[in-house]
């Protein structure tokens, strides 16, 4: 595989990552749930789904 081949495969996962990621939010904000998230300080917060993608998307 060549560099530039490695560089669009690399690509393309992270595409669908994003892809993924999104539309897991979107069905969690559907059904009024919570993103867990852990921070820079450690602490695990529970977000809802909604005011994730409203604010930090």
């Amino acid at each position: 595989m060549s560099t530039t081949e490695h560089l669009q495969l690399i690509e393309k996962i992270e595409n669908g990552l994003k892809i993924a990621e999104r539309e897991m939010l979107e069905e969690k904000a559907r059904n009024n749930e919570d993103v867990i998230v852990c921070g820079d300080d450690n602490i695990i917060r529970h977000i809802p789904a909604k005011y994730f993608l409203d604010n930090l998307c």
